[in-house]
């Protein structure tokens, strides 16, 4: 036995549960503390010490005497407040709480403790006027609510209190506001409504609902767009977060179609396992920041017209965090210790030490102590020189305040290492033992600085018993401690390098020398990566069997061998080469095993042998026994148990009172066999039952009855004949005996005459003819529930605003609750409304609140309404009295849209707008507010103008309005609750018919100048002389006296049809042209024959008889125009031989063939037979009411501006 000393005791923290100590701080109230108003103010301060510390406190750094506040209530043996502030403003309690606990031995400090009230302000009365927006525009509806302790969550819904729905186009911010990247008409809504919910008061504050009007319009500016960014706006912002905290980072885009949103970090990636992304993409989420997560971070807006990206630098500060945060000390007279205080933060804390609550520099003066480096140095301290260190390190963004003793104690050593401790370690490794001792003088032991004993080289020669003593001047004390060096753990057969065909089977072997009184572990690993999951892959106790070698096994496979000690490994390489052709192998399932044979032969054991089958080409993978027990189920075998398919034995454990019967199935890859021939009988004795009967519940069926059930035993559970269920049941918390009774095969009984809702003790216990089975569990349950007795009273009703109003009432005796109270229901309709008399009272409405509740809110009433109110509270059997009725009524609210608002001409520069009151009132109605513009061509919007109406006004005439325009209404119902939803309508004022001409026709071929021609006082117009097969663009055009064009409709496409063979234009017949090409060239002929002659002889008998009778229809060619007299000009229009004539008889000039006709929108052109063209223009509102070819009326301008309004 060795024997080590010690000079000095080693004091542990757990000694000084005995011994005299400065106080410590155990649990205090969190550094920031948010009160309910409601409840009562607990600051929790628990200090232990010896003697045990008394407490006092202060506020605001002043004295805070809780005796003489009758409110506060210090408990018992604790520095915990409890402050009733019923009846007092909760103010008047707010501040900065401090504990502090003192003894005789020091004083400690708590942290110091905020106090403040949750607040959840209402919100500011506003009035929100309806957003106009185009479709395709970005939007952001603002939420802004009143600012309440803590924040209060935000979350928008409809009027039906319907979340809205919220996608990667229309999404919330982090600061509560609603983001659409893009509008569709879909968005066209007005109940946008913001919710603000307070959780400390559980109250729910909603702002006015928001209506959005969203335009379509083909002239909308809004079309698609590369992304901008809506929040953060800009190109570069900067986010602050403190270490340890979430970073929420937030980037919304506008742009259609709407953007993807991607994000990185500039120069880095975002940090593994602690970001993720929410509200679409939209924000980044970091939680626990460190230093490392500063830096720039990049959000990318994508769409495919292009993108744009944002970068937020983030600025890691941190709040004052410990490195080493001071430790109590406990020194023995004349001792030196350190108290060391460090701690880190962003930007550096500066740190302070107090002495018992008060600044080191303003304590007493301690020649034992001084300050170096921030540190205290103690040395050579004397008795009754104890005391609480408070260390404060503090930064702009918080604080931390350590406590520490120092205590000095005078007492004898006591070891507290557990005595006769077992170290074990490995020959040749290192041994530590954990004992007090010094003054070890051999080159083979180290002694630590906490006196630890090392043994840097252990042998089996160093096994045996050590023996430390603590000493002092009081007193000494011994303790013993043993140490056992084990053999090392060796792989003695190792796997060996493997060259294996596919398919084929690999085999490695891994044998150990280990010591005897350690148990090795083995694991496999391939390429240091677990083996695969796969069932080739066999473990076995020293070896690795791989069956059906793949080309993918081919690796390095190392065999490690583990004890609790140490451990040790090898490895080897798999090669996988090609197998060889073999013939193919047929492979079928096992023969049944034969032979079966029953030995070692005991009371609940028997072990079953059997000889394996022929295995068919294909291993035995498994056998499968089965049993049959002839007693309880003959003929029905039952799945026992499995064994490896390379055993041939099996140890069974039996149950008593069977008939057993035996048989083995083997399976392999094909399947399994059929079964053996049944071993002979073996019969096991019988016992009493080994498990009571389980799922044992206790029911209350009715309130005078328990319904006892239970899963009863199985044969083979029974153990013995005369099985029976013993079941006992007594009033819970009664001095009452148990009433039993015993029951064969049934699995429940009723037991009667019980009080209701009652707790009752049950158990059920298998009895059979050898005896009662183990003691059995006692099961708790109750006797039926009846209804509740008693009305919930003192209901009150406080009405929040038009359609919100709480609640509350005194919860009932839980005596007359007869069960369990699973809540309370309130029953509230409306009773009339107090505008009017609504036709018939509505359904009543039912909430639920459960449990203990006695308060709640009811949503979605009507305003200025009158309704009833009761509660009755339920439990499980049903409804129990109703309450007396409340009656309540909820203030005015505002208005709902008024009904048919219609716009109708008066005149030039007049419109009658009409409309009815609203549906609902919700009030008394204040007046209507009528608000006007007028609409371009481009439906730009003019100048707004706003009229005040009385409330029994229901139409108004507007003069003086510009004549041919639209306009666009808006009127809204009012009362003193402010102006409900807006109801739209637009109107047309009259065009004033003397400043347009009549509407002009116009037509033109291809890219030639337009003819035009004015419509003569018909709607219809027909168009003749068109070129067959020609194209032709057609147009309505409506001109001012000035000549400048009012309105011009779209062009219309027309195809005149080529003529049909009956309808041939002899003129444009060749033979036709060559016949007069001959006639014209005979007749030259003739005359230069004549011409000659005269000049030769003069006049011939036939000229001068010309001279003298000239027949005007046949004139000599003409000097000056070229002519021929037997082919003039004046013949130009005579009708040609089978050309048509008009009915008429008249034949137009050249320049009125091409004559046009008014035609309407999206008309179809129609031809007549000779190509003219028939078209036909009118308004496209049903009150145009001239139409027809033949109207005799002339057209009205108005009627032909209409059309393309």
């Amino acid at each position: 036995m060795k024997h080590l000393f010690q000079g000095d005791a080693c004091l542990h923290a757990g000694f000084c549960a005995s011994v005299p100590q400065p106080p410590t701080i155990t649990h205090q109230s969190p550094k920031d503390y948010i009160i309910d108003p409601r409840e009562n103010i607990i600051i929790h301060c628990e200090a232990k010490g010896k003697p045990h510390p008394s407490f006092s406190w202060t506020r605001n750094g002043t004295h805070f005497d809780a005796e003489k506040d009758s409110k506060v209530i210090m408990k018992p043996n604790s520095g915990t407040l409890v402050i009733d502030i019923s009846g007092e403003k909760v103010e008047a309690y707010e501040g900065v709480y401090q504990c502090i606990a003192r003894n005789e031995h020091g004083s400690a400090l708590s942290n110091n403790i905020v106090i403040r009230q949750s607040r959840s302000p209402l919100w500011s009365k506003e009035r929100i006027e309806p957003i106009t927006v185009q479709r395709g525009m970005s939007l952001v509806l603002q939420c802004r609510p009143p600012a309440g302790l803590p924040p209060p969550i935000i979350f928008w819904m409809d009027n039906n209190f319907q979340r809205l729905p919220q996608n990667s186009r229309v999404s919330q911010a982090l600061n509560g506001d609603l983001y659409f990247s893009n509008v569709l008409m879909d968005d066209n809504r007005n109940d946008y409504i913001c919710y603000a919910r307070f959780p400390h008061t559980q109250t729910i504050q909603q702002k006015q609902p928001i209506t959005v009007n969203v335009l379509d319009s083909k002239y909308s500016p809004s079309g698609e767009r590369a992304p901008t960014f809506m929040q953060p706006p800009g190109m570069h912002s900067t986010s602050m977060v403190l270490k340890g905290d979430t970073l929420q980072l937030e980037c919304i885009a506008d742009g259609l179609p709407t953007p993807d949103i991607s994000w990185s970090k500039v120069n880095g990636d975002l940090p593994s396992g602690r970001f993720s992304f929410h509200s679409f993409q939209k924000t980044l989420k970091i939680t626990e920041v460190t230093d490392a997560d500063g830096g720039d971070y990049r959000c990318l807006a994508r769409n495919r017209l292009g993108s744009n990206h944002h970068i937020i630098t983030v600025v890691v500060r941190a709040a004052p965090f410990w490195i080493s945060a001071p430790q109590n000390l406990i020194l023995a007279p004349k001792e030196s210790g350190m108290l060391t205080c460090r701690a880190d933060g962003n930007p550096k804390p500066t740190v302070t030490w107090s002495v018992n609550g008060i600044p080191i520099e303003n304590s007493h003066k301690d020649p034992s102590r001084k300050i170096e480096n921030g540190n205290i140095i103690l040395s050579d301290v004397q008795t009754g020189s104890s005391a609480v260190y408070q260390c404060n390190a503090s930064n702009e963004y918080g604080y931390l305040l350590g406590n520490a003793f120092v205590s000095v104690l005078a007492e004898p050593p006591r070891v507290l290492t557990p005595p006769n401790h077992v170290y074990s370690v490995i020959t040749n490794s290192r041994a530590l033992l954990d004992c007090f001792a010094s003054n070890i003088h051999q080159n083979l032991y180290i002694i630590h600085k906490n006196n630890t004993l090392e043994i840097n080289v252990a042998r089996p020669v160093h096994s045996g018993k050590y023996t430390c003593i603590a000493s002092n001047s009081l007193g000494n004390k011994e303790n013993h401690v043993y140490l056992e060096v084990k053999e090392p753990t060796r792989i003695l057969r190792q796997p060996e390098y493997k060259v294996v065909q596919r398919n084929g089977m690999a085999e490695f072997e891994c044998k150990v020398k280990h010591d005897p009184t350690l148990f090795p572990s083995m694991i496999w690993l391939k390429d240091n990566m677990e083996l695969p999951d796969d069932s080739r892959f066999e473990v076995g106790s020293d070896s690795l069997t791989i069956h059906d070698v793949r080309e993918d096994d081919e690796g390095n496979y190392t065999c490690i061998r583990n004890t609790t000690l140490d451990q040790d490994s090898a490895s080897a390489m798999l090669t996988v080469v090609e197998a060889t052709p073999t013939p193919p192998i047929i492979m079928e399932q096992p023969d049944p095993p034969r032979d079966l044979e029953l030995t070692d032969q005991r009371e609940h054991s028997v072990r079953l042998t059997w000889t394996p089958g022929d295995e068919n080409n294909s291993p035995i993978q498994l056998f499968l026994i089965q049993y049959e027990d002839s007693l309880h189920e003959p003929g029905v075998w039952v799945n026992m148990t499995e064994v490896s398919g390379t055993s041939t034995t099996a140890h069974l454990e039996l149950s008593p009172y069977v008939y057993y019967s035996f048989r083995v199935l083997a399976l392999n890859e094909v399947g399994l066999s059929e079964p053996s021939a049944p071993s002979r009988q073996y019969r096991t004795n019988p016992a009493q039952p080994e498990v009571n009967p389980s799922d044992v519940e206790v029911i209350g069926t009715s309130p005078d009855s328990v319904t006892i059930t239970w899963r009863e035993l199985t044969g083979l559970e029974s153990n013995g004949p005369g099985l029976q269920y013993k079941v006992s049941w007594r009033q819970k918390d009664v001095d009452q005996q148990w009433t039993s009774l015993s029951l064969a095969n049934v699995s429940q009984y009723v037991v009667t005459g019980t009080p209701t809702f009652t707790p009752y003790e049950v158990t059920v216990q298998a009895v059979n003819e050898y005896g009662p089975g183990p003691s059995p569990e006692v099961v708790l349950g109750y006797s039926g529930e009846d209804l509740p007795t008693v009305a919930p009273e003192n209901v009150k009703v406080y009405v929040q605003n038009w359609t919100l109003a709480e609640v509350s009432w005194d919860a009932v005796p839980l005596s007359t609750v007869q069960g369990r109270l699973n809540g309370y229901k309130v029953s509230y309709w409306k009773l009339r409304s107090l505008h009017k008399q609504d036709p018939e009272p509505k359904k009543p409405q039912e909430l639920i609140f459960q449990g203990n509740e006695t308060e709640g809110l009811l949503f979605g009433l009507h305003p200025y309404s009158q309704y009833n109110l009761n509660i009755r509270a339920f439990n499980g059997k049903g409804d129990g009295p109703t309450s007396s009725n409340q009656i309540f009524e909820t203030p005015e609210g505002v208005p709902g849209p008024p009904a048919d608002l219609k716009v109708e001409n008066l005149n030039l520069d007049s419109l009658i707008v009409k409309w009815a009151p609203p549906v609902e009132h919700n009030g008394h109605l204040t007046g209507y507010l009528l608000k006007y513009q007028p609409i371009n061509t481009t439906d730009k919007l003019g100048p707004l103008k706003e009229l005040l109406l009385a409330a029994n006004e229901t139409s108004i005439t507007l003069d003086n309005l510009k004549h041919s325009t639209r306009y666009k209404f808006y009127l809204n119902a009012k009362t003193v609750k402010g102006a409900g939803p807006t109801v739209t309508e637009e109107g047309v004022t009259i065009m004033d018919e003397a400043l347009i001409q009549h509407p002009a026709v116009e037509a033109g071929k291809g890219k030639e100048p337009w003819k035009t021609e004015f419509v003569n006082g018909t709607r219809t117009y027909q168009i003749r002389g068109l070129k067959p097969g020609m194209s032709y663009r057609v147009r309505v055009v409506a001109k001012d006296h000035s000549d400048a064009t009012v309105h011009s409709t779209e062009e219309l496409l027309i195809t005149v049809p080529a003529m049909t063979s009956k309808q041939v234009d002899i003129a444009t017949q060749g033979w036709f042209i060559g016949l007069m090409c001959a006639i014209a060239l005979l007749i030259l002929v003739l005359l230069i024959v004549c011409f000659i002659k005269r000049n030769k002889g003069g006049k011939y008998p036939v000229k001068e008889k010309e001279d003298a009778h000239q027949d005007p229809e046949i004139q000599p060619m003409k000097e000056d125009d070229g002519t021929f007299g037997e082919y003039s000009d004046t013949e130009d229009h005579k009708p040609l031989k089978g050309s048509r004539t008009p009915s008429n008889g008249t034949v137009k000039k050249d320049d009125s063939d091409d004559s046009l006709v008014d035609y309407g929108e999206g008309g179809d052109g129609q031809f007549n037979e000779d190509g003219s063209f028939i078209g036909q223009y009118s308004g496209k509102k049903e009150k145009d009411t001239a139409e027809g070819n033949e109207s005799s009326e002339a057209p009205s301008p108005v009627n032909a501006m209409n059309s393309f309004v």
